[in-house]
């Protein structure tokens, strides 16, 4: 299996380089696992973030869930929300949009539990993946904040995969390139 090798937040990682489709090809950045991985990028990203410009973050789930928990326990934030990809027996008048991703067949929603829509009315709110390729979670991401009555005061991320590197409404920590099928960099 071919990798590419990744800097970022002072470390290196070979990431496996996955088929999506046909042409398309992706470094696989997994944090899920690797605790100096995410306590070193959830620190570089904190420090993107201007201070006292949001008041609680979201993100949507898996593998974003330790980024902003570590982002949270770093910075001293009591609360932070998670958009689900299912409604969970707990969730109480959950709100939900549709969301598409380059790395999930098909369209998938994202839920948040009415219960935390309600504490996001009214509140700037800080959004954080791991990865923003096309968009299309952050949109969903977007969404739900503006559902719930909330205020996108920031978008973060530690990857800016593809083109989305060119993007000037969101803070990275590196670039991550797309790959052909022979393992080359588009």
């Amino acid at each position: 299996m071919s990798t590419y090798t990744l800097e970022v937040a002072g470390l290196r990682r070979e990431l496996p380089i996955c088929k999506v489709s046909d042409d398309l090809y992706i470094a696989a950045f997994i944090c899920l696992g690797d605790a100096e991985l995410t306590e070193a990028c959830a620190r570089e990203l904190l420090k993107l973030a201007a201070p006292g410009s949001y008041d609680c973050m979201l993100t949507a789930e898996a593998k974003g869930i330790p980024l902003i928990h570590e982002m949270a326990r770093q910075s001293g934030t009591a609360k932070y929300f998670l958009a689900r990809k299912g409604p969970k027996a707990y969730m109480r008048n959950p709100i939900h949009v549709e969301d598409q991703s380059i790395t999930t067949a098909g369209v998938q929603r994202l839920y948040l539990d009415g219960t935390d829509a309600a504490m996001l009315a009214g509140r700037r709110v800080l959004i954080v993946d791991d990865v923003i390729s096309t968009g299309g979670s952050l949109k969903a991401m977007e969404a739900l904040v503006e559902l719930a009555g909330g205020t996108v005061t920031g978008r973060m991320a530690v990857l800016a995969e593809g083109s989305a590197k060119d993007r000037t409404d969101i803070q990275f920590l590196a670039p991550l390139p797309l790959f052909n099928a022979d393992g080359s960099i588009r």
